[in-house]
């Protein structure tokens, strides 16, 4: 007997699910994360995921978006057989449909991230389509749908390799997680695909995110078959990395691994690997004809009992209306700041802007001079906000601007997430800088520091605008001091070697 769903059930449920995700975390991620902060012994981790259980916490009371980068819509749909559809549009159509009501919804606006032309003017469609949907036809009566938002900082590191059948997975697994940075914001987890095609593998690879977290479960109870011990032996091994809560070293890097696999051809051995962040989003949800969905709202018993606040004991306030090179000189790798004042944002489309206008001798619409810049694309305010959830983008992919802003312009401080390359540690070496680091998946804790904003440079590029903020007390580290120093370094190399019960040189 046929079923059939109307399209207004499938587009307000994929609206639904969007606003969903973009305050909820998964019950299974924050059970994993608070346990993970309990045994945590490293100090600058244990901050940090105190910072992402607070924001979590707020974001689900102020139903305000975990993170700033409210990601790209992945929905993945199993149509039963017996199903028909009440539209004359597509199904990639009514998904988009639902993406965009959901990303505009006037209570809760999104971010849109989501460029039309990824090669050419990467003009912003505005409203976060289209989303990419992946469609299984399979037996039955209803419509099973999983609906994930990726943000660009950990979707950028996914990986993907055609090994040898001969080459061991482990190996390539800890090979290649220290070359992705600490820009996918750890704790997370990794999703890996292995076998069929390269397309088959990564499309595993990031199915396997829609799961739930059950690694402690499967501790507790030992594995049961090859596959759980192959995910409990990367687990272990990714962990005793030392990589830590976005970089900085500790004994959590990943909550779980996931592992999906499919048969494959003899001559190939075809794996994939997709993290996915601190600002984990997924729902899941059926539709059998009655109607839209309903999605289950948790109970703020699900959070532990963290709330952070500002350390006015071991961290420095820092007047930005008054800092000099002098000062930023001054702080030492590791030192946890208060930032007050002024400071201006910048990121992507603001920095080319910045260089080819340099590049003309044309004058900025801003001055740098002894100032601190922010990477961030923050989100729009509703009703008494000064700004929408505001954290830290992967600083790393200013590297190559770094020389000319410290140069040319007067800057004398960045401030973004994860770590920075040799070509900007080498600037900032050179020219006595310094970079901060912000949580990132802190965004609506950061943005209550902020106390005024308004757009002084660049409007027509949106969220990629600059921005004067106005913060009170924003937390931030010193993840590269004026000497080029860098925790992301420094930390996860401690770390390891404590993990390993290595005697650890303290400097």
């Amino acid at each position: 007997m046929s079923v059939t769903i109307q399209e207004e059930d499938l587009v307000q449920s994929i609206a639904d699910a969007v606003q969903f995700i973009s305050y909820y975390h998964p019950a299974d991620f924050i059970r994993h994360l608070a346990r993970a902060y309990e045994r945590e012994q490293s100090p600058a981790a244990k901050d940090a995921m105190a910072q992402i259980l607070t924001n979590s916490r707020m974001s689900a009371e102020g139903r305000r978006p975990i993170c700033q980068d409210t990601g790209i819509v992945n929905v993945f749909l199993k149509v039963g057989m017996e199903v028909r559809f009440n539209t004359a549009r597509s199904l990639q159509e009514l998904c988009d449909e639902g993406v965009r009501r959901g990303y505009l919804n006037p209570d809760n606006p999104l971010r849109a991230s989501v460029l039309e032309d990824p090669i050419f003017s990467r003009r912003n469609t505005r409203d976060n389509t289209p989303c990419v949907l992946n469609v299984e036809l399979v037996p039955g009566d209803k419509v099973e749908a999983q609906v994930a938002a990726k943000g660009g900082g950990s979707e950028n590191k996914s990986k993907m390799a055609m090994l040898n059948p001969s080459d061991s997975l482990v190996d390539w697994v800890l090979k290649t997680v220290p070359t992705m940075g600490a820009g996918w914001c750890p704790p997370g987890m990794l999703g890996i695909g292995v076998g069929g095609t390269a397309e088959k593998a990564v499309l595993m690879a990031k199915q396997s995110l829609m799961d739930d977290l059950d690694m402690y479960e499967l501790l507790e109870r030992g594995p049961a078959n090859k596959l759980e011990e192959l995910r409990v032996e990367l687990y272990e091994k990714v962990n005793a990395l030392g990589i830590g809560a976005q970089g900085l070293g500790g004994l959590t890097t990943v909550l779980d691994v996931k592992i999906k696999t499919f048969p494959t051809h003899a001559a190939s051995l075809p794996v994939a690997m997709i993290p996915n962040c601190a600002a984990t989003r997924h729902a899941h949800f059926e539709l059998d004809g009655s109607g839209p969905a309903h999605l289950h709202v948790p109970s703020l018993s699900d959070w532990p009992d963290v709330h952070w606040a500002p350390d006015y004991n071991a961290s420095k306030q820092v007047d930005l209306n008054a800092l000099t090179p002098a000062e930023v000189a001054s702080w030492k790798p590791g030192q946890t700041l208060l930032l007050n004042g002024k400071m201006l944002t910048g990121r992507d489309a603001a920095h080319k802007r910045i260089q080819d206008m340099l590049a003309r001798g044309e004058s900025l619409p801003v001055d740098f001079r002894n100032r601190v810049i922010y990477y961030v694309g923050p989100v729009d305010p509703v009703r008494d906000e000064v700004v929408g959830p505001a954290g830290p983008t992967t600083a790393t992919r200013m590297d190559k601007f770094t020389e000319m802003m410290l140069a040319q312009t007067g800057l004398i401080a960045m401030i973004g997430k994860s770590e920075r390359g040799p070509v900007a540690l080498d600037a900032i070496r050179k020219h006595k800088s310094a970079y901060l680091m912000a949580v990132g998946g802190a965004a609506y804790l950061v943005s209550k520091a902020i106390r005024g904003a308004k757009v002084v440079g660049f409007g027509d590029l949106g969220m990629e605008a600059i921005y004067e903020f106005d913060v009170v007390d924003m937390p931030v580290t010193v993840a590269v001091d004026c000497n080029g120093v860098s925790v992301h370094n420094t930390g996860p190399k401690e770390w390891s070697a404590r993990i390993a019960g290595v005697p650890v040189k303290v400097e």
